[in-house]
């Protein structure tokens, strides 16, 4: 893969981080599958759109826009290739036809300019080492005057998960982690810095509103638990500890979990900012 800045990411999404998401894709999409309409209908997706779809991950909202877009075309682009072989597998699987993926970062692919009419990405814009410049190429990127909209974590009160790890913080080095500003998940929840971001990168009528939806983790606690703990961030956390400090907080963070538990499955709300905007007009 060329033309690759954002090295660190690259090698978390060719590693762990990213065979952990394809292994457990259809479990990933279940989570966020409740910001998918939101997003696209944002978005404003149109039959005859031209999608580009920023951190694909496995493709579910590149299929979604490209179903949207019967007449035009969606691209899915990502850092990750275990991710990319299961969008690939799941659209040869599943259709549509009128998909495409590829490998790329987003920061300084090399997009035809003005090649997209739409601009769209589901927690996938949340990790440039330099925004203003990751967000100035995908503006680029799109026709005058197209569309972007982006699912960005944001509000930690309000994402359950974030608060049930935040429980954990006498046994595991929580530290800042979720904090809105760092780098991460949550590097766009300031509002005010995100339009700043956007703005200084060339985007136009920016604008931001809260959406919350509830996802499932699982079928119940313990299985919600362990999912939890061997993602990215929870492996991380707990690689800092002792095996027996890891297995204190597995099952204090079962206990936790368990009075979501419902109808044979976990499920906990998770909040984001739905940021769209357009690209400067044509002059």
């Amino acid at each position: 893969m060329q033309n690759v800045i954002n090295t660190e990411q690259a090698q978390a999404w060719n590693g762990y981080e990213g065979e952990h998401w394809a292994r457990n894709q259809d479990r990933w999409d279940a989570v966020n599958a409740g910001f998918n309409s939101p997003l696209l209908d944002a978005a404003s997706v149109g039959q005859n759109d031209r999608v580009l779809d920023i951190g694909c991950g496995a493709g579910q909202t590149t299929r979604l826009a490209a179903r949207r877009a019967s007449n035009g075309h969606a691209l899915g682009l990502d850092l990750s290739a275990p991710m990319l072989a299961e969008a690939r597998h799941a659209a040869r699987r599943e259709g549509p036809d009128n998909v495409d993926f590829t490998q790329g970062d987003a920061q300084v692919h090399p997009f035809d300019p003005g090649a997209y009419d739409v601009a769209i990405s589901r927690y996938g814009v949340l990790f440039f080492a330099d925004p203003v410049a990751g967000f100035g190429n995908i503006a680029r990127a799109l026709r005058p005057g197209g569309r972007a909209a982006f699912v960005c974590g944001a509000y930690p009160e309000g994402n359950e998960w974030l608060q049930a790890f935040a429980a954990l913080r006498d046994l595991l080095p929580i530290g800042g982690f979720g904090a809105p500003g760092g780098s991460g998940m949550f590097s766009l929840a300031d509002v005010d810095r995100t339009c700043e971001v956007l703005s200084a990168a060339g985007f136009e009528d920016i604008g931001a509103t809260r959406v919350e939806t509830y996802g499932t983790w699982g079928r119940d606690a313990a299985d919600a638990a362990g999912f939890l703990l061997d993602s990215g961030p929870g492996r991380h956390l707990t690689s800092q500890v002792t095996p027996e400090v890891r297995g204190r907080a597995r099952e204090r963070l079962t206990e936790i979990l368990r009075p979501h538990e419902a109808d044979g499955a976990l499920r906990l709300r998770s909040t984001a900012l739905l940021v769209t905007a357009s690209g400067a007009p044509t002059g």
